[in-house]
């Protein structure tokens, strides 16, 4: 079997040695929509025609698991044979995002997902991802504690969206069945 991964090794490297390098140039684009679920997503360019196929691999290499729709996004591009390809992200800014309109709430409107009780204080903690196509993420208290599920109701119910990766806030958490959930969420003062 090592002899067989050997074989397969030398003949990337042989055939990548024969592949003319790729030709990179920098682009800015606005997310026409990114999928965390799908681990993928795609940006209009500025200034030519198509679309930029962005992965979520490489949004990752940059630090962010999510981008909301409307976000300006500057990266490196390869153009291949399906078209255009982010290969690394330079800069992004959401400023530009489309701004969430949050849905008023139906007057016979019946909650989906239970809300959790609120356990202790109030504590810091970061944005990992957020999809809200999927309409959840998991927030962290930081490296070695477990996962906070988010739900996008919960959200609404206070006020605070859009969220992104990496961003601060302030939770009280509740126990339910699957693990931590967040109770109730607050932007952080200041």
């Amino acid at each position: 079997m090592t002899a067989k991964i050997e074989q397969l090794r030398s003949k990337q490297e042989s055939t990548k040695s024969n592949e003319s390098p790729e030709t990179t140039f920098e682009m800015t684009g606005r997310v026409k929509w990114f999928n965390t679920v799908k681990g993928f997503g795609f940006l209009t360019p500025n200034n030519e025609p198509g679309d930029i196929f962005l992965h979520l691999s490489c949004l990752r290499e940059s630090g962010h698991e999510y981008v909301a729709e409307g976000v300006s996004i500057t990266c490196v591009v390869v153009r291949r044979s399906k078209g255009l390809q982010a290969i690394k992200v330079l800069d992004i800014d959401t400023s530009t995002a489309v701004p969430f309109e949050p849905r008023v709430p139906e007057k016979n409107n019946v909650t989906t997902h239970p809300a959790v009780q609120p356990q202790g204080d109030f504590v810091e903690v970061e944005v990992k991802w957020f999809d809200p196509v999927k309409g959840y993420g998991f927030l962290t208290r930081g490296e070695g504690t477990q996962d906070i599920f988010v739900h996008m109701e919960t959200l609404r119910r206070e006020g605070i969206l859009p969220i992104q990766a990496g961003q601060r806030l302030r939770v009280r958490i509740g126990d339910s069945a699957k693990g931590p959930q967040v109770a109730e969420i607050e932007r952080p003062a200041g």
